[in-house]
């Protein structure tokens, strides 16, 4: 399957204002790109990238007074297959886990696993370790939370979206983190491309999509709290402990967001 798509967005400032993007796909896709992956920036300034500590690619650059387009256009191949489900992948004891997945139990800004830990266990104690407990934690988040783009606000944390039962697909995978974490199973933050691919045509603006990543079976397996069901198409950007490592976009000062498109659409050819 090949997958088109891309953004277009426009930030709008009155003074030079530096700013990082992790507008690019995650580098565990490059090898899946079918045409040059390369951001343009209107009017043209400098712009470079390094690789973070959770291995996300970084794009840095300076919005001029006026503002800055930004905008990318990629195909992707895609296997054409469903997020993988593995019922049997086990929970390991904290103590058997690698290093550098400890990270991923630890409470983190949006993530406070403090206040929802006794929550977490009276809910999921009960429920059989590994798939099983990581799913009814799933099911629980989806039902939890009614999903609306009103309910978006950038504070909001797990605790926040858990009592006000409202949010956007951050605040799903949020939660569902935090649950997972609360539970001892490492869970990271994912951003990226999801498209209306497999389903029913959905009668809303294409967005960028969130969802959470379990470490099971000494793997990391993908799930999907707001949708709650495999998905067709998942191209991740970014992964880290939560929305803050994984921003699409942090400024260093004022830069208003005027303009916001993004596309993700199955096609044929290139």
């Amino acid at each position: 399957m090949l997958i088109r798509t891309g953004y277009d967005i426009r930030f709008e400032t009155e003074t030079p204002t530096p700013m990082m993007a992790l507008l690019s796909i995650h580098p565990s896709r490059h090898h899946d790109l079918r045409t040059t992956h390369r951001i343009v920036a209107t009017p043209d300034v400098p712009m470079f990238d390094y690789q973070d500590s959770f291995g996300n690619t970084v794009t840095r650059f300076t919005v001029p007074p006026g503002g800055l387009n930004l905008s990318c256009d990629i195909v992707v191949q895609d296997s054409g297959l469903p997020d993988p489900v593995n019922a049997d992948a086990v929970q390991h004891r904290v103590e058997d886990l690698p290093e550098e997945v400890l990270i991923f139990l630890l409470g983190s800004r949006y993530c406070e696993t403090d206040r929802l830990l006794e929550t977490a266990w009276s809910l999921f104690g009960g429920v059989e370790p590994g798939w099983k407990r990581v799913q009814a934690i799933c099911d629980y988040t989806h039902d939890r939370i009614e999903f609306g783009y009103h309910h978006a606000r950038a504070s909001k944390t797990a605790w926040d979206a858990h009592n006000e039962r409202a949010g956007v697909c951050r605040d799903f995978a949020h939660l569902a983190i935090t649950l997972s974490r609360c539970m001892n199973i490492p869970a990271r933050y994912c951003t990226g491309y999801l498209g209306d691919i497999g389903i029913p045509p959905v009668d809303a603006p294409m967005d960028f999509s969130a969802w959470f990543e379990v470490y099971l079976g000494g793997a990391w397996h993908t799930f999907d709290a707001r949708h709650n069901k495999p998905r067709i198409g998942r191209i991740p950007m970014a992964r880290g402990r939560d929305a803050t490592d994984a921003a699409l976009t942090t400024a260093f000062g004022q830069a208003r967001l005027t303009r916001f498109e993004v596309h993700t659409d199955e096609v044929q050819s290139i």
